[in-house]
């Protein structure tokens, strides 16, 4: 399944799709059990999720005895980058600088932060200046 083919992930799917990430490889039962204490979901709602994931191509799974076994299909990183780039496309007409000024208003950048944006801009320069 290319990038672009990559079917959108509402917020219970992608909190259940992390924990899969998280696991590596688990059950449903254990799946259930890592949502936070907060989050009421029956087990039977975290398995009908999971089916959904796998029919989207996020996850796949095997039967170990009685139950099945999901594990992640796509890495995080692929993900992180449609999910991103579809935001970026959406609510900043491709520009990723006004998103990167949003956070950096927003959300507190410690000095380690600043540090590894820097790494990264010192060492991926916009195209057109090396």
């Amino acid at each position: 399944m290319s990038e672009h083919e990559l079917a959108a992930l509402g917020a219970a799917e992608s909190e259940v799709l992390n924990i899969v990430w998280e696991l590596k490889e688990a059950t449903v039962q254990q799946i259930w059990e890592k949502l936070p204490p907060d989050r009421p979901i029956a087990s039977a709602t975290v398995q009908t999720m999971l089916r959904r994931l796998r029919d989207k191509g996020y996850v796949k799974s095997r039967v170990a005895g009685k139950a099945h076994v999901f594990s992640p299909a796509i890495q995080r990183e692929r993900v992180i980058s449609k999910t991103v780039g579809d935001l970026v496309g959406r609510f900043f007409g491709g520009d990723a600088v006004p998103l990167v000024l949003h956070l950096a208003k927003s959300r507190s950048i410690d000095k380690e932060d600043l540090k590894r944006l820097q790494h990264l801009l010192k060492n991926n320069p916009p195209k057109g200046e090396k």
